[in-house]
């Protein structure tokens, strides 16, 4: 992976400048929460000031992760830091490209979901992942995870995978949280249809065009 460390060449900042993102979190069911993120080849200025807009927004949405996905990007990145809060800078944790083995026992705990807000369900994760993966500075990182540390890694990945955790809802869970997946979808539909999001052929043309940036 190629880490860009001084600022983008002429052709890149005029890029940048065309296709410079607004950052913020996408509901289910919009289908870029579906859509399989492509690996990052390099990282550059504007890559690293969306990953501190993405930082910002999971403070202020109270969360303790959040994947590329979730704020609309095509890109197999995610943040996280299990303390929840800015004031914590060194839990902060940037996974470019990660990459999921050894995975150990199981357990179920509840989880939830920035895009799925007030919806949360029992999930069964791994107890204990083994995860490769670069940081910001394109240094290999590779370890074991373990408990909430492992759950919220899994969560991510899924996330870059077009997975969300309901899909690992049992049936009776699944029919818990059916009426408020049911109003979301009511949501979005309306929102469609008053031109506030654009149709799924629009959002696949852009997804295209930022998987040409930085993959």
């Amino acid at each position: 992976m190629h880490v860009e460390n001084l600022e983008p060449r002429v052709e890149r900042q005029e890029k940048a400048k065309e296709n410079k993102q607004v950052v913020e979190i996408i509901e289910y069911p919009h289908p870029t929460l579906r859509h399989e993120s492509k690996p990052l080849r390099r990282v550059d200025a504007e890559l690293r000031h969306i990953v501190s807009e993405m930082f910002d927004l999971m403070y202020e949405h109270q969360g303790v992760g959040l994947a590329a996905n979730q704020v609309n990007l095509p890109y197999r990145l995610f943040v996280i830091n299990l303390e929840g809060t800015p004031e914590a800078k060194d839990a902060e944790m940037v996974f470019i490209n990660p990459v999921l083995s050894g995975a150990k026992g199981s357990e179920e705990e509840e989880e939830g979901c920035l895009s799925i807000p007030g919806v949360t369900g029992p999930v069964t994760r791994s107890e204990k992942i083994q995860l490769q993966a670069y940081n910001l500075e394109g240094e290999e990182f590779v370890g074991e995870l373990s408990g909430l540390a492992a759950r919220v890694v899994q969560h991510e990945i899924d996330h870059l995978n077009g997975t969300l955790f309901i899909d690992r809802l049992t049936s009776t869970a699944k029919m818990a949280v059916h009426e408020a997946l049911d109003e979301f979808e009511i949501e979005f539909r309306s929102k469609r249809e008053t031109g506030a999001l654009p149709d799924d052929a629009s959002i696949a043309a852009r997804l295209a065009k930022l998987e040409n940036l930085w993959t």
